[in-house]
């Protein structure tokens, strides 16, 4: 061990045989962080992404499972320490007489909450709702805004189904028509995306859904650019975040939207069950909240937030999630997960048979990444690498760019900052170790 290592163990107070980390408490680990984050500050961010000593207390921040090499988290993601303990402290003191210290005490403090939300998103408090997942926020706008039958819906074949699944409800039920396209990916440039939109609006479009980013690919879109385009021509643009929020950095102003879902329990690190909804102050009244509220059409933003009784624990802990968030640095936190993507796809990209389908262009990528094989089986594939090496993945089928109703067979890979660089050797050796010794397909 050497002697930087040593002296930085000593500062966590871990003897250095390391026994010390299976009893790392939040505090300490906040502590190590802190103790980096002073050490690092003369640094570019993307020289701290490839700083592993940074890395080494966040990475014991977390309570995870290492008998396993979880390379989904873009699914949901494990919150650290500190959230957790925040979840038990609320849950156990509201349990102690929930009907007054949920609803008269814990209740109002979420406004707090609700502040630093907007202070993150770079908006007013009264623009935001807090929801629990994407898509309860999006279904409140996709199914609240006034549509006419004949009114054209557009959006990607690469957007989430939950939210297609809406569009669709609202065609068979009133008659709206939902139309869908497709893209080359990788993309050749944003500009493309953006032509793409354009070649697909007609005088009937009135409303886009668009994903900030795909799940399936990790394609980040020309957000600000559409949302303009569609402004122009008098079109609504609502804007799925699943994956965009506390992943790379940007703010409301960067994107000039009206209408933003997201999550916290993706890159936020929240937990399970948290996620806020942003509506511009004057497009409030227009969209009728998806549970009834006493005023449906008033234009207080707390109207999409009258979903009954819930656990206000989980609100207040998102707290200790935004305080994790920014104690790390959120650009730090997006040039490691950039890093850490291009080190497993840019090894797996030299190996025959292999075609990487996420850019490495910054503006139009971060931390998700997505493969295919040639004449090799992908679900052969997932069960080889969790049967023997006990990797977590995400299968995907993605839509083909020019075949309608055929899909592209591929693995998705999320690690994230917690995520150790042998693991990722370990995953781009397992993968070798398939594609050396697996049998051929007929097919891709």
């Amino acid at each position: 061990m050497n002697t930087g290592r040593r002296e930085f163990l000593k500062s966590l107070g871990l003897g250095a045989g390391g026994l010390g980390l299976f009893s790392l408490t939040g505090e300490a680990a906040r502590a190590g962080i802190q103790e980096q984050v002073r050490r690092v500050r003369y640094l570019s961010d993307a020289e701290i992404a490839r700083d592993e000593d940074f890395w080494f207390p966040v990475q014991q921040a977390f309570n995870i499972d290492r008998s396993l090499i979880n390379l989904n988290n873009g699914g949901v993601h494990p919150a650290p320490r500190i959230v957790m303990d925040a979840v038990k402290r609320y849950m156990d003191w509201s349990n102690g007489a929930p009907v007054y210290n949920s609803w008269s005490v814990m209740r109002p403090r979420k406004e707090l909450i609700r502040k630093k939300i907007a202070e993150t998103f770079g908006c007013s408090p009264e623009e935001i709702a807090l929801v629990r997942n994407v898509t309860e926020a999006l279904q409140n706008v996709l199914l609240g805004l006034e549509l006419k039958p004949g009114d054209e819906v557009l959006t990607t074949t690469h957007d989430y189904p939950s939210m297609k699944n809406a569009l669709y409800q609202r065609e068979q039920r009133e008659g709206v028509a939902v139309k869908t396209f497709s893209f080359n990916y990788p993309p050749k440039s944003m500009d493309y995306l953006l032509d793409r939109f354009k070649e697909n609006i007609t005088n009937k479009t009135r409303l886009i859904l668009l994903c900030h980013v795909t799940n399936l690919t990790g394609q980040i879109f020309p957000v600000r650019d559409i949302c303009r385009l569609a402004r122009e021509r008098g079109i609504e643009v609502v804007i799925d975040g699943a994956h965009a929020f506390a992943h790379f950095t940007f703010e409301r102003d960067d994107l000039e939207c009206d209408f933003y879902g997201a999550n916290l329990h993706k890159w936020m690190m929240a937990p399970i069950g948290t996620g806020f909804l942003y509506v511009r102050k004057e497009k409030i009244k227009k969209i009728w909240p998806l549970f009834p509220a006493p005023d449906p059409q008033g234009d207080d933003i707390r109207k999409f937030e009258h979903v009954g009784t819930q656990p206000e624990a989980l609100k207040l802990a998102v707290g200790d999630a935004l305080t994790f968030h920014h104690g790390i640095g959120a650009k730090r936190k997006e040039e490691r997960l950039r890093y850490l993507r291009n080190y497993w796809a840019q090894q797996l990209e030299k190996i025959p048979g292999i075609r990487i389908l996420t850019p490495y262009d910054p503006a139009m990528s971060c931390g998700i990444g997505t493969f295919t094989l040639e004449h090799k089986d992908i679900g052969q594939l997932n069960a080889y690498l969790f049967d023997n090496y006990k990797i977590i993945v995400t299968p995907v089928g993605i839509p083909h760019p020019t075949e309608t109703g055929t899909t592209i067979s591929a693995v998705r890979v999320t690690p994230s900052i917690y995520t150790l660089l042998r693991e990722l050797d370990m995953f781009v050796h397992a993968v070798r170790e398939f594609m050396t010794h697996s049998p051929k397909t007929s097919t891709a």
